[in-house]
């Protein structure tokens, strides 16, 4: 009977140990999983989240990016208190997988940290770094922009339109001149006003330049790429009773009565798709530089408000959109 009682004391420790180590790979199983999930942390320009544009859009890629599991994230916003130097070096001292900035505005800081830490991956959004460890996205905005300008030149009532920009950087000058380049291809004779904030965050500033433009330039139609000055433009715009094109996200919901469309730049879909490759080539990316544009679907119009466009327009604006895509049409763009 004793002999009995030691066999099942010795099963039950047995079936208990067995139980005890199977809950312990399960345990470790559960978070070696989450280990193997890519780290990526995102620098925002000084602008930060809720500009309703360029950063709400690089964000909402790494959402997707997460929301299927692939990746975990966090995010920076630079400040008076943060510097987006300091972002990346508190990114790089924890050693994320993948390191993504915003625009040519935190270029030259993310270089300083890229030089200290080069088994570090950087990839920078808009610009272009001569570094090994810095990939870079940029994409033909010029080809989008060029579009907005026929629409403007075909909305134009006073042949007088403008353009205004955040800063007068790289990226947005190509912006400028392609929608010049669009316009006159349709209206040689339009007078194009370009206006730069020097401000990206300042919607109050947007307002008085939308006004200046419209008053006393005679603009009656406004392509706007300035982030939060730029919600501030668009909103004086539609309370001037004139036209405005929106760019980055689609902007109608910000004036309905005055946009006519909104130069997509698909941001969110081509950082996704970074992501995805980078994960895909064992924490690397194939090519250092990627550039993308009409072709590839990366820019382009929204729907059309506000305007309805004759056969006439429409057969132009079709045969002008064949020729970029397929490099007929070359804009020049001139730093």
């Amino acid at each position: 009977m004793k002999k009995n009682m030691y066999i099942r004391m010795g099963l039950t420790v047995v079936i208990a140990l067995t139980l005890l180590i199977l809950g312990a790979c399960s345990t470790g199983s559960k978070t070696a999983a989450t280990d193997t999930k890519t780290r990526v942390g995102i620098v925002l320009t000084e602008v930060g989240l809720g500009d309703r544009s360029f950063n709400d859009a690089a964000f909402n890629g790494l959402v997707k990016a997460r929301d299927e599991k692939s990746i975990v994230f966090d995010y920076r916003e630079p400040s008076k208190d943060l510097t987006a130097e300091a972002a990346f070096e508190a990114f790089s001292k924890e050693k994320y997988d993948l390191i993504i900035g915003l625009s040519n505005t935190v270029m030259a800081d993310m270089e300083k940290v890229a030089a200290k830490y080069p088994d570090q991956q950087f990839l920078l959004i808009d610009s272009q770094s001569a570094l090994p460890n810095i990939a870079s996205i940029s994409f033909r905005a010029e080809e989008g922009s060029y579009l907005a300008g026929v629409i403007a030149a075909m909305a134009s009532k006073e042949n007088h339109v403008g353009f205004l920009g955040g800063m007068e950087i790289p990226v947005l000058k190509n912006f400028e001149q392609g929608f010049k380049q669009g316009v006159l291809a349709v209206n040689p004779k339009a007078a194009v006003d370009i206006v730069y904030a020097g401000d990206f965050g300042n919607a109050d500033l947007g307002k008085q330049l939308a006004q200046r433009m419209i008053q006393e330039q005679d603009a009656d139609v406004i392509y706007v790429a300035a982030g939060l000055t730029g919600v501030g433009a668009l909103t004086e715009i539609q309370a001037l009773g004139k036209y405005a094109i929106g760019v980055d996200t689609d902007q109608f919901f910000l004036a309905e009565k005055a946009i006519l469309t909104s130069m997509l730049k698909n941001v969110d879909v081509s950082i996704y798709n970074a992501v995805k490759s980078f994960i895909e080539n064992k924490h690397s990316f194939p090519k250092k530089e990627i550039v993308e544009g009409l072709a590839e679907n990366a820019v382009g119009l929204t729907a059309l408000h506000n305007i309805t466009l004759s056969e006439e327009q429409q057969r132009t604006f079709d045969d002008l959109k064949t020729k970029i895509s397929s490099g007929q049409i070359k804009i020049t763009v001139n730093p």
